[in-house]
Parts: structure tokens; sequence; C-alpha cells
């Protein structure tokens, strides 16, 4: 398999850079709207017209056939990323950034390993390896090592 582009792995890492800030913006509009899910439904709002604007840009509209032919399984993914948001609002302001960062990567990285190992979720299958395992527990030591900071 060729390396990857550059820009393919600078894309995630500037992705994950902006997640804890997104985090302090949310919970700072959670604080001035007393209401996390109201900070959550304006974090998406905005969001969905941004894309909106994209699509119709780009003119990629799906039609109707096509949305009708999607299943359940395609339509959680924006209930887990309003649970994101949501939480980030909430646990984000109240345990810090890096901790609440730490504990996203360690929830990320498992859910990673059994994505990759069974191959669910279109993801190509990589077995769990004895590597890998030791590294989510350095992970783990990490969010331990912070924890206690």
């Amino acid at each position: 398999m060729p390396a990857p582009a550059w820009w393919l792995l600078a894309l995630p890492f500037i992705a994950g850079a902006c997640l804890p800030l997104q985090a302090g913006i949310n919970g700072q509009l959670a604080r001035q709207l007393s209401s996390t899910f109201a900070a959550a439904l304006i974090s998406f709002a905005v969001g969905t017209l941004a894309l909106l604007l994209i699509v119709l840009l780009q003119r990629e509209t799906p039609g109707m056939a096509t949305l009708k032919g999607l299943t359940w399984w395609h339509w959680s993914g924006g209930l887990l990323g309003a649970f994101f948001i949501t939480c980030a609002a909430f646990a984000g302001p109240r345990i810090g950034a890096l901790l609440f960062m730490t504990l996203v990567l360690a929830g990320q990285l498992v859910m990673a390993l059994g994505l990759d190992h069974f191959g669910w979720a279109g993801f190509r299958q990589a077995l769990v390896s004895p590597g890998k395992i030791a590294g989510l527990l350095l992970i783990f030591a990490g969010v331990w090592c912070i924890r206690r900071g």
C-alpha cells in the first residue's frame, strides 16, 4: 500500500486539534444560554447551514429515491454527533480540556480497535495485536496520570 499523501495525514490531525476548541466554545455557549441542549442545537444548526450551502453549491443534493434507500444505520451518525456535542458542552468545562480530550481519545481508540478488528462500519479489517493493546494501555495510563494531575 502506498504511503498516504501528507494532507491525508494532516486533515485528521487538524480535525482532532479542533475538538477541544469546539468543546470549549460549546461549553461557553451552554453557559451563556443556561442550556447544554440549546447550545448543542445551535452548534448543529450552524453546521447544518454550512453543509447545506456547500452541498447546494456543489450540486450534490441526493435524490428522494436515494434517501428512501437508507437504513436506520445510515441515519445514526447524526445522533452520535449530537451525543458527542452535548457531552462536550456539559463535561468539557467541568473536567478541563486535557482530561476531556484524553478520555475522548481513549474512547475513540477502544471503539476503533473493535471496528478495525471486526471490519465493522465499512472499515478494512485489521486484527487486534499485542502492540495495539499495549498502545491502548499506555493511553489509559495517560488518563490516570492526567487525572492525578
